[in-house]
């Protein structure tokens, strides 16, 4: 069974940069845009969430289509976070998927109900509970 994901995240003296480490050992980093008041030395959190669905939507489109021999070559996946401005309620992201390869229209057709069924967009469409405490 696959260890439960675990993120730490630091912010020390400089306003905003934030650096991550997880449970694999390995290590990144975010920061605001300038125009906020952050220095723009690495992605801002909410391009990190994008990033996330944009990684999971590919891994998890290769992975089908591997397993159902289906000829993809390749994924493009490109994500907008409320294109149109933040609505009233809740937030729109927009996710447009270029699949490259000789694909039947039933294959893609396949591969779009996939990538409406990978872990992430679950995550992000389902319920999610926060429960936050502070720790010495």
């Amino acid at each position: 069974m696959p260890a439960t994901p675990f993120v730490k995240t630091v912010l020390g003296d400089t306003p905003y940069i934030v650096s991550f480490s997880d449970d694999l050992g390995h290590t990144w980093s975010a920061d605001e845009p300038t125009e906020v008041g952050g220095g723009n030395t690495a992605t801002s959190p909410d391009r990190l969430i994008l990033a996330g669905l944009g990684a999971c939507t590919a891994i998890t489109l290769r992975m089908v289509a591997a397993r159902r021999q289906i000829p993809l070559a390749g994924v493009e996946v490109e994500l907008q976070l409320n294109p149109d401005g933040k609505p009233e309620a809740g937030n729109d992201i927009v996710r447009k998927i270029l699949l490259q390869g000789e694909l039947s229209d039933a294959e893609r057709a396949q591969l779009l109900k996939v990538a409406n069924a990978c872990p992430m967009h679950k995550l992000l469409t389902g319920e999610i509970r926060v429960h936050t405490e502070l720790f010495a």
